[in-house]
């Protein structure tokens, strides 16, 4: 089932910016539609706080996910997909939800659940050097 934890850890060779901006990227040209973009180190700067660059990239198609859905209603809570890119000390991390964990807590069929298994060569494009 992937990961114990069920999160798959990605180091980039990016900045956060670079990654989110690459990810982007990589979504729009595979027309996967991105939602939203989520900021919380600059919400919490605008705050009066500091945390690490961290970033949330909510992505997903409809084919993709509607299946699952209609699967699993209760799927609804973890779609679209989302990436977490922060900063790790000097490094970059990307860090998602493995399918087959999604599958595994939501009783998605496994082959039903391969709809998300873009999700890996999505992030690889992304943190590649």
């Amino acid at each position: 089932m992937g990961t114990p934890d069920g999160i798959v850890r990605k180091r980039s060779a990016h900045s956060v910016t670079e990654t989110v901006d690459r990810l982007q990227a990589v979504l729009t040209g595979k027309s996967v539609k991105v939602f939203a973009i989520i900021d919380h180190s600059g919400e919490a700067a605008r705050v009066g706080l500091t945390m690490p660059d961290t970033k949330v990239v909510i992505f997903g198609d409809p084919r993709a996910g509607t299946p699952i859905m209609l699967s699993s209603p209760q799927a609804a809570l973890d779609l679209p997909l989302r990436v977490l890119v922060a900063a790790d000390g000097a490094e970059t991390v990307v860090q998602y939800t493995d399918p087959l964990w999604f599958a595994s807590r939501y009783g998605v069929d496994p082959e039903l659940a391969a709809n998300l298994a873009a999700i890996h060569a999505l992030t690889d494009a992304a943190v590649a050097p």
